[in-house]
């Protein structure tokens, strides 16, 4: 059916879900592309992503109570009107300025709006039920301790078996919890354009809500602002957009200013970037992916930003490049990996199936070890990812050591509360209010 309606928050939201079920698309992506062509203003666009992540977030859970009170079991349900069904649960169950009234009735004229009139009676009563019932929800199975925490956070019975398995029933909760907190955007400030208060002042100036990061300096925690790649102060280079924990690959690496650095798997270029700029732009980086587009945005990323000590290179991180044995005083090995640390930012990581992750941690190993071939005698290797399971982490270090005698592991020092560590760490966001990260400095002796 042709909709010849213009787009509201809501609307948009329902057709971000739509695409991230119906052609597996990434929510952050298909959220950027539809807000852009249905037109929304920036309040518009901020309650769009956040009914859209809050959906995704919580499916399993608002799924759980749709089936209690609709004749149909939801995965029976055409995907538009579950999706509607969704909505407006999400917004009555955890957006308190949003009244109950009006979900309800957004939700039936979308029915409406979207060509299904039969089906708003249904949608109608669902709601209802969700409205008379929001203060004592029915409560969840009494399964074992894993299925009441799978539903209750919308995360696969495979990963919260794993993660009570890693870090207990109660912490393995806090992780979960974390995951759907919504959580403000860190951004580093760009040194080589301004400094860490003029940006501040200059943020705040447009309308964004700003909190010096409680140990990085020179960055911030920064809400309110809608798409930052549309902000002014972005385009304009003063600032990058980084998490906390993928920031310190640069604090670990310790880069000196003329050190030759090599970043295997650099797209979309943040750990260059933050290297480059805590060393004014000195020495040389080239930054290497395997994907031709991929390149294109770290020379766009380091053009806005005004660095000219990267170099894109076009490169497998499996396959040896002999000019490079040798020759890199730093090599950074930012693996990919199954993304289970950033599920906060990217909710739909979490519905990936045990099997799709199986053999990541082979294609880590071997990454690992093509790079420790460019490091030089005395030079430093850094292996991260952002996930928090141990057999892509630890486990392929401990391999990887096993097979390298020839690299240590090298304590770094970090900002308090982490301090010093003992060659390599796994932030948690429960513990340390960053995405779940692993990251391991290792020297050639």
């Amino acid at each position: 059916m042709k909709e010849n309606f213009r787009k509201t928050a809501r609307d948009t939201a329902l057709e971000v879900l739509l695409s991230v079920s119906a052609a597996n698309a990434w929510s952050d992506g298909s959220l950027k592309r539809t807000i852009a062509k249905n037109g929304l203003d920036n309040r518009d666009a901020a309650l769009c992503s956040r009914i859209a992540y809050g959906v995704i977030q919580n499916r399993a859970y608002l799924d759980y109570y749709i089936d209690l009170w609709c004749a149909q079991p939801a995965r029976k349900l055409e995907p538009l009107i579950l999706n509607i069904l969704r909505i407006g649960a999400y917004q009555i169950l955890f957006m308190d300025k949003v009244p109950h009234r009006a979900a309800v009735n957004e939700a039936v004229e979308m029915t409406k709006r979207h060509g299904r009139p039969k089906a708003s009676g249904m949608v109608n009563a669902v709601l209802r039920k969700f409205v008379t019932n929001w203060l004592d929800l029915p409560p969840l199975p009494s399964g074992s301790a894993a299925e009441t925490l799978s539903i209750r956070y919308s995360h696969p019975l495979w990963l919260v078996k794993r993660l009570v398995e890693i870090l207990g029933e109660k912490e393995a909760e806090q992780y979960l919890a974390s995951n759907n907190a919504i959580v403000p955007t860190t951004v580093q400030t760009n040194t080589m354009k301004t400094e860490p208060k003029k940006l501040e002042n200059a943020l705040q100036a447009v309308g964004a809500e700003v909190t010096p990061h409680p140990w990085l300096e020179g960055c911030f925690e920064v809400s309110g602002t809608g798409d930052l790649e549309r902000m002014e102060l972005f385009r304009d280079g003063m600032f990058t957009v980084q998490d906390a924990a993928a920031r310190l690959v640069s604090t670990v690496a310790q880069c000196g200013e003329e050190d030759n650095v090599l970043d295997v798997c650099s797209a979309p270029g943040g750990k260059s970037f933050a290297i480059a700029i805590d060393r004014n732009d000195h020495g040389k980086i080239i930054s290497c992916d395997i994907h031709p587009h991929k390149l294109k945005l770290i020379e766009k990323g380091a053009e806005r930003l005004g660095l000219t000590s990267i170099t894109p290179a076009l490169a497998d991180g499996r396959e040896e490049h002999t000019a490079w044995v040798g020759a890199a005083d730093v090599v950074v090995a930012d693996v990919p990996c199954s993304g289970l640390g950033i599920i906060r930012k990217k909710p739909d990581i979490r519905y990936k199936k045990a099997e799709e992750l199986a053999n990541l941690p082979a294609i880590q190993r071997d990454i690992l070890h093509n790079a420790s071939r460019y490091v030089r005698d005395g030079g430093t290797l850094v292996y991260s990812t952002c996930t928090v399971l141990p057999e892509e982490n630890e486990e392929v270090v401990k391999w990887f050591l096993e097979n390298h005698p020839e690299f240590t592991l090298s304590p770094f020092e970090l900002p308090h509360p982490l301090g010093k560590c003992e060659g390599m760490l796994t932030l948690w966001p429960h513990r340390h209010g960053t995405d779940g990260f692993f990251i391991c400095r290792m020297v050639k002796e």
